[in-house]
């Protein structure tokens, strides 16, 4: 919360000496961010680094079965994405991601880059280094931070009611130690089981919308106390008792 609101104060101060100075602040130019700052406004037709970050912190805000692709060009897709997150922060939504966009990312995340409300060690209970898995440590973490953003978009839509990670990435080891799936997505970081409130069945009919391809819940085979979500290149979704 501390640095969150240094880095509010900071982007003020920045914005205001540019004010007085006579310097237009062009987008990104009057904030500065610990973790990642952008340079430029980004619209419909951007390509580039920059817009892979921002789909990033955005792909958690799609359409009910759909997944924004991380692929740095800045479409129609990424641009309904902005508009949901504009929309859901009180912003104007045009869908260009400008000052405004960038200030409240800004405020939501923390300074490696999480969601202010989940971190690294939620996503990671099995040891300390994301060694092990299906995939590099680094694409591990990777993927984690990814299914973060998401979980913290599901978060606000929900009223940002608190969401409790049971279990996220697993090693080959963990994984077998809790008789995981050998294909589980938790070996690829980027899976999360969630418990507690909201009930299980309103998580998994949650998750819908926030960008997961893969959902288990109650009704599915080992899932009565839990509700999993993750990305699947193959999309798949069983909750029965939720009538999903």
């Amino acid at each position: 919360m501390f640095r969150r609101v240094s880095r509010l104060l900071l982007s003020f101060v920045m914005l205001m000496a540019g004010t007085v100075m006579g310097m237009s602040a062009t987008a990104g130019t009057a904030h500065a961010d610990s973790c990642y700052t952008w340079n430029r406004t980004l619209s419909q037709g951007s390509s580039g680094s920059d817009v892979t970050q921002l789909q990033i912190r955005v792909a958690g805000w799609v359409t009910s079965g759909e997944r924004l692709s991380y692929d740095g060009q800045y479409g129609a897709r990424t641009a309904a994405a902005v508009k949901k997150f504009q929309a859901a922060y009180g912003l104007s939504a045009d869908g260009v991601a400008g000052p405004a966009t960038f200030s409240k990312i800004y405020a939501v995340q923390d300074a490696d880059c999480t969601p202010a409300h989940f971190s690294y060690a939620e996503l990671n209970k099995c040891n300390s280094d994301w060694s092990g898995g299906a995939v590099s440590a680094a694409t591990a973490k990777s993927n984690a931070l990814k299914t973060m953003w998401k979980l913290e978009a599901m978060r606000h839509a929900l009223g940002d009611v608190p969401i409790t990670i049971s279990s996220g990435f697993r090693s080959r080891a963990c994984n077998n130690a809790v008789g995981g799936s050998a294909t589980s997505r938790h070996l690829y970081g980027d899976a999360a089981d969630l418990v507690g409130s909201p009930s299980l069945c309103r998580l998994a009919q949650q998750s819908r919308t926030h960008g997961f391809s893969e959902i288990l819940g109650p009704g599915y085979p080992g899932h009565n106390d839990h509700t999993h979500v993750a990305f699947d290149p193959s999309p798949y979704w069983s909750a029965p008792t939720c009538g999903i």
